[in-house]
Parts: structure tokens; sequence; C-alpha cells
């Protein structure tokens, strides 16, 4: 089959996704429309449009939902539910925690509910802006004014509540400076994103400190080896430096490539965690 036909039967199937999604209609259902079967439709939308059908589907259904939930302040979760074409709330409410990172509530408010601890530290890289929930470290960057790290750590939660303080999650994450791993295992995440970019934030974890991998090797590891253009959009929204470590990924060239927090501070953390990590003792 031609790579014309198949954009066009995915086009064909995006379509029928966006306007039957009330429906939530099954991977059969889906495959049938296009005149495919199943296992033949479920490889080639993944590797056109990155995630599968179903994932696909419950984006725009959570997609839809959210529009229900901010477009009016008296909408509830059940009405979100039931207009997205959930059996229950609690589809829906497992839904947000896995892709938001939230439940249904607190995104409609906002973050009103979240207590967000935030701290300024220095660090051999400059200084970083660390910022923590009861659940976890949910922001941490490099920043050159305190202003604008922490206007971007509120566009995320808009209506959290903000407390300046430190708190024992922020001391643990800024022990990673002084190579202190006494407590990484400690540290808790608390993030927001979409499946593909929690994988490929899961996958960045798995780096070891002093090697370096590629956007192609990332891409392969979690399954899509033709996603590398859409791994280095997912690393450049990561919002935990260094703890997630996106810095040791580089361009298959061998370049160092960008990094959101700077390519001089990119180079510096890579070049002292090489001399750190094979160091003589």
């Amino acid at each position: 089959m031609s790579e014309d036909t198949n954009y066009i039967r995915i086009a064909k199937a995006i379509e029928y996704i966006n306007q039957n999604f009330k429906e939530q209609p099954s991977l059969s259902e889906i495959a049938k429309h296009v005149h495919l079967s199943q296992a033949h439709f479920q490889r080639i939308f993944t590797e056109w449009a990155g995630i599968s059908p179903k994932k696909f589907l419950q984006y725009i259904s959570l997609e839809h939902a959210k529009s229900i939930l901010k477009s009016h302040k008296e909408n509830s979760v059940f009405d979100a539910a039931f207009d997205t074409g959930f059996s229950s709330t609690s589809r829906l409410h497992d839904l947000f925690i896995h892709i938001e990172g939230m439940s249904p509530a607190e995104y409609k408010n906002g973050g009103e509910s979240l207590q967000i601890n935030y701290s300024l530290f220095e660090t051999a890289f400059g200084s970083v802006i660390i910022a923590s929930t009861a659940k976890g470290i949910c922001y941490m960057a490099f920043t050159e004014s305190y202003e604008d790290a922490f206007s971007q750590l509120k566009a995320l939660f808009p209506q959290a509540k903000f407390i300046q303080q430190e708190d024992d999650l922020q001391q643990k994450a800024i022990h990673v400076f002084q190579l202190d791993y006494h407590d990484l295992s400690e540290i808790k995440l608390h993030l927001k994103g979409t499946e593909f970019q929690l994988k490929v934030w899961e996958s960045l974890l798995k780096i070891p400190m002093g090697e370096l991998t590629t956007y192609g090797e990332i891409a392969k590891g979690i399954g899509n080896h033709k996603a590398s253009r859409a791994v280095g959009t997912a690393i450049g929204n990561n919002p935990v430096a260094f703890l997630i470590p996106c810095h040791r990924v580089i361009q298959s060239s061998g370049h160092f490539g960008g990094y959101m927090w700077g390519a001089v501070r990119k180079t510096a953390i890579i070049g002292w965690e090489g001399v750190k990590t094979h160091a003589p003792y």
C-alpha cells in the first residue's frame, strides 16, 4: 500500500473519530470505516500519528471534556462526562489523572485546590527555581530572572495557592547538584502531560549520568523509530530541568543541539557530569 493511500485512510479515520468521539467508537468500528483489518489499521495509524487510535480518541475526548468544564462555571464533571460519551464520571476522572496529572475538579478550578511551595536556589549552573506540591516536584527551571520563572510557574497552575518556602522535596532535589543521590529514589514528580510526553520523560530518567543518547535512540526506545521530531518536541516541553535529564540528549551528528535553558548551560552540565562520573577515586 502506498504512502499516499495510507495518508488518505488515516485522514479519513481521524475525521471519523472527530465526528463520532461522543459514541466512543471501538477500534474495529474505526478500522471498518476505512476498510482495513484492526491490526493493519492500528499499525499504520500509530506510524502516522505517533500514538494509537485508542489514545488519539482519548485525547480528543479529553479536550472536549476540558472545553465543557471551562466554558461555564456551572458545568459539572457529570455534564462533561455525559457530553463526551463516557458511561460514568469515574472513566473521565481516570483519564484526567492519567493524562493531565490532576482530577477534573482540579482542572476546572485551574489548580485552585493545590498548594505549591517554591524556592530559589543557587547552583554551579546558575539560579534554579524549584516548585513542589504534596504529590512531588512539579516544576524546576534554571532562570536569569526570578519574576520570569515565577510567571511561567503560575501559567501552569493559574489558580493554585503559591507559598514561597522550602520543603523536604526541594531539599532532596537540590542535593543532586552536589552528586548526593542518597534521597534520589525518594524524589517524587508531579507531572502533567500527554501519555507520549510522559513516556519520553520517563525514558530520559533511564539515561545514566555521564552518558548521552540521541533523539532517534529515544524514539526507538519508546517503540516508534519515526518519532524523532515528536520526541524533540516532548523534550522541549520538559517542566523539570536536570532531574529529568533532557540535557543528555544530543543530535545524531554529535552536536549537542539546543536546550530550553541555554546551549552554553547544556554544554557545561554535560562536561561537569562527564568529569564527575569519570574522576578517579
